[in-house]
């Protein structure tokens, strides 16, 4: 039995999680533990179900848990809706999130902020300044976009970090930027012990560059097949595919 510590320091916990989309099994008794100061990163190919588990985390009705449960620093959270999880502390970094008309990146950043944050100078570090009064996400560019959705994460400053493939559309002058970014939000560059946790999908495993991650894993079919180390786990993708680890017996 955990004690009361043990249980203060797992931030989100996945037990035996089954998701369906409009009946058609996504998730398959998805199991996953992050404690405070970890960053795990989800690594998978296309159509395995990696941004379907950030969507369940994060609790969006299409996705239907049919079985099993999320909890989130101690509580379960499985029917809550998503803005009741995000007061709670989680932040969801979208691949493709939607453009919104009417309401400029500033005035978006100003409605999630939780901690006082100076968007003048925020939005300057992530090269955003000139893009504060326009539309959010309207005629954004790929790398524009990421960069985007990581200031608003700035300003939720959640307890948890989902990201979905922050790498994506970004080029190789900006995915500096956006380490840099993450790294911040994760509190990778202090001494002192981190209250933030993460979890990253990424297909490429570019990322991994930018930002260490503690622990991986590999989701095929909807069902994690490997859980270890990440470098060992992306040297093995990349060496082998995505079919070894299904198969692995290490």
């Amino acid at each position: 039995m955990a004690t009361q510590r043990e249980k203060k320091e797992e931030m989100l916990e996945l037990r035996d999680l089954s998701v369906s989309i409009e009946g058609k099994e996504i998730l398959k008794g998805i199991d996953l533990t992050i404690r405070c100061g970890e960053t795990h990163v989800l690594f998978g190919p296309n159509g395995s179900g990696k941004t379907s588990l950030l969507m369940a985390i994060m609790g969006f009705p299409r996705y239907e848990v049919t079985r099993g449960g999320i909890f989130f620093a101690g509580e379960e959270i499985t029917s809550l809706p998503p803005y009741e999880r995000a007061r709670r502390g989680i932040g969801i970094m979208f691949q493709r999130p939607p453009t919104v008309r009417g309401i400029s990146l500033r005035q978006m950043l100003e409605m999630c902020s939780r901690n006082d944050m100076d968007v003048e100078s925020a939005a300057g570090d992530m090269n955003m300044g000139e893009f504060l009064s326009r539309d959010l996400n309207l005629g954004f560019s790929g790398g524009e976009i990421k960069r985007s959705e990581l200031l608003q994460l700035q300003a939720q400053n959640p307890d948890l970090v989902l990201l979905d493939e922050p790498e994506s559309g970004v080029d190789m002058e900006n995915l500096n930027l956006v380490g840099k970014a993450i790294r911040r939000l994760l509190q990778k560059d202090l001494v002192r012990k981190r209250n933030k946790c993460g979890l990253i999908i990424t297909h490429t495993g570019y990322i991994l560059d930018y930002v260490e991650a503690d622990h991986g894993h590999v989701l095929c079919n909807g069902t994690i097949v490997c859980s270890g180390n990440p470098r060992e786990q992306l040297e093995g993708i990349r060496r082998y595919g995505f079919e070894e680890c299904a198969t692995c017996t290490r």
